[in-house]
């Protein structure tokens, strides 16, 4: 009778005696069977090579720890403040934390890039009743043994993330790269930009929720306070996005108002996806200095050959719309487009007020779009 594939042995290395038992060491951890063959036991040194051997149904997934094998011999809590060269993902164990995962690993692989997973909870009992406004802030003992309990839950569900994300990995389903994990009390928001602030990422990725269960849930203004206020890039990935468009984007908008700036969020973009070979439609906006809008067509023009002359692998066109009517305008050019990313170059923070009473384009946009927002501070 012929052997099945599930019980027959292949050789899927020879090492010396050291680095057989170190790869079996590593296959075994993951969870699959290892067995050494050729091994003198009395006379190791004399040993000219070991093989060693798994079931061949184990061996796409064995190839893919060999290859990446630095991702998993690492902690997922090791130290690695000192590289700067990584993904910040704010993670909140919803059910798009994964997609988001998956879309900041596959930009992760193409930078060679590590990621850093955080999450932050908020103690709720800073600012409720047991805050007393003396020279001391006093709490009793079960307030402290709930404050312990809610660190330590967020600490489980982001140690049963790292399982599962190494999981994916294993079986190929979310790029192989490196990744720590933190967590951290406080606001999300605040959290995140204090994180990026003590240790610059290449990019903070975030995930938010569908069109319909923004407005019904009002879910998105963490994300859209991130965009608004993030020193460094920062992408917003909502949950119906199909992560194969991510590196591979055919259709971009790049909100823009015509000047320098511009420049640079476009550079900063190409450096970011590299691969992308997509038209972008250049939006633009009226500048609040009117005496400018009277050159506006010239410097469209002189800013689309700038355009194509730099990045021949991208073409270009443009459009203008007005402030009030974004979202309107949006819609409709999505509607006409189906655009992979929108990008908007964010220039300079404006005061509380003003977000009070004005929201910004980016909060406009992400309460009334599906597409993957991306913030590049100019």
């Amino acid at each position: 009778m012929p052997q099945s594939t599930d019980s027959r042995y292949i050789t899927i290395a020879i090492h010396t005696y050291e680095k057989a038992v170190a790869l079996r060491s590593l296959l075994e951890s993951e969870g699959i069977e290892v067995t050494l063959a050729d091994v003198n036991l009395e006379h190791l040194s004399a040993a000219s090579g070991i093989r060693v051997r798994i079931h061949e149904s184990d061996l796409p997934q064995a190839l893919r720890i060999i290859e990446n094998h630095e991702v998993f011999t690492q902690s997922d809590n090791c130290d690695d403040s000192t590289n700067s060269h990584y993904i910040l993902v704010a993670v909140d164990f919803n059910d798009n934390t994964v997609n988001t995962v998956r879309v900041a690993a596959s930009i992760a692989a193409r930078h060679k890039a590590s990621l850093t997973l955080l999450n932050s909870y908020i103690d709720p009992y800073i600012g409720g009743d047991s805050i007393q406004l003396t020279d001391s802030l006093t709490y009793d003992i079960v307030d402290a043994e709930a404050r312990q309990q809610i660190s330590k839950s967020a600490k489980q569900m982001m140690d049963k993330l790292a399982r599962d994300i190494r999981e994916e990995m294993k079986r190929g389903t979310i790029e192989a790269v490196k990744f720590t994990t933190d967590v951290v009390e406080g606001v999300p928001e605040d959290a995140i930009g204090s994180y990026a602030k003590d240790r610059p990422p290449l990019l903070t990725v975030m995930g938010t929720r569908g069109v319909d269960k923004k407005e019904k849930e009002m879910i998105g203004s963490v994300a859209a306070e991130v965009l608004d206020g993030s020193r460094y890039p920062a992408i917003a990935i909502p949950e119906t996005f199909d992560i194969e468009n991510i590196n591979l984007m055919s259709r971009v908008m790049l909100f823009c108002n015509a000047d320098r700036e511009d420049i640079a969020a476009m550079d900063r973009f190409v450096k970011l996806f590299p691969d992308a070979k997509a038209k972008v439609t250049m939006v633009v906006l009226p500048s609040r200095r009117r005496w400018l809008d009277s050159n506006r067509s010239k410097n469209i023009s002189a800013f689309t050959e700038y355009f194509k002359q730099n990045y021949p692998h991208l073409t270009f066109d443009s459009v203008s719309v007005e402030t009030s009517n974004a979202t309107d305008e949006i819609t409709k050019l999505h509607d006409k487009s189906s655009f992979d990313l929108i990008i908007v170059p964010c220039k300079k923070k404006i005061n509380i007020l003003s977000r009070i009473f004005n929201p910004s384009l980016v909060h406009k946009i992400i309460f009334h779009a599906d597409i993957p927002i991306l913030v590049i501070p100019v």
